[in-house]
């Protein structure tokens, strides 16, 4: 058994797909998941109903999150940016920063605003620091998904200049989520991941399920523990 950084985390294979995993906060992650979500419906964040089609994205609080380490390959593809700038994602995501990422479709009621609300909370936890950390999120729904639609759905959670949405095409998308194990066949069956990588080179973090913004910050900060 092996630890990162200062987390005094553990890895069991019980992944093998996705490399060395374990579960993390299965009961303390209820209580604070259970604030995140009731903070979002305070916020006025979209709540789904009876008739609501993603209902089946919703996840029991307790469900917590497991984090693995895993050696993903970015491929070589292009995306646009929500600037209307199409780049790359290698020289996006290997510019030296950094990086905390998630798939989102500004549609989605549940899961999307959930992860983007951390990622709101994390970039503010970060301060005047956050310009060090590149916030990634990439369109699962790239057909309706432009670079305005993403503008107004950034704005909706305050993202700063460090944290960029992409769109593409169809198979750009499709392809960047496969290369991430992200993939699920269609929008409708994602499911809350959350990777974040130290720098170009290094294994990619993985957590499944619903982290807070406080596991993203406690992760980052075992990087620089110097442990």
């Amino acid at each position: 058994m092996t630890s990162f950084g200062n987390a005094g985390i553990g890895f069991v294979a019980e992944r093998p797909a996705l490399g060395r995993s374990t579960p993390v906060g299965w009961a303390a992650g209820a209580g604070v998941i259970g604030c995140v979500l009731a903070m979002l419906a305070a916020a006025g964040a979209v709540a789904a109903t009876p008739a609501d089609p993603h209902a089946h994205h919703h996840s029991e609080p307790s469900a917590g999150f497991q984090r693995s380490e895993v050696d993903y390959r970015t491929p070589d593809l292009s995306l646009v940016r929500d600037d209307g700038k199409r780049v790359s994602l290698q020289g996006e995501l290997d510019d030296g920063r950094p990086v905390v990422m998630n798939f989102i479709y500004t549609d989605c009621t549940t899961i999307c605003p959930l992860s983007s609300q951390v990622f709101t909370q994390f970039q503010a936890a970060r301060g005047a620091e956050r310009g060090h950390v590149h916030f990634v999120s990439i369109s699962i729904d790239p057909e309706r998904d432009t670079p305005a639609r993403l503008r107004a759905y950034a704005a909706k959670f305050q993202a700063a200049g460090e944290w960029n949405h992409y769109t593409g095409s169809t198979a750009a998308s499709v392809a960047a989520q496969r290369a991430y194990d992200v993939y699920h066949g269609d929008k409708m069956s994602h499911t809350p991941v959350t990777l974040m990588r130290p720098a170009p080179g290094k294994p990619w973090v993985r957590l499944d399920g619903f982290a807070t913004a406080q596991d993203l910050l406690a992760e980052y900060r075992s990087w620089h523990s110097g442990n």
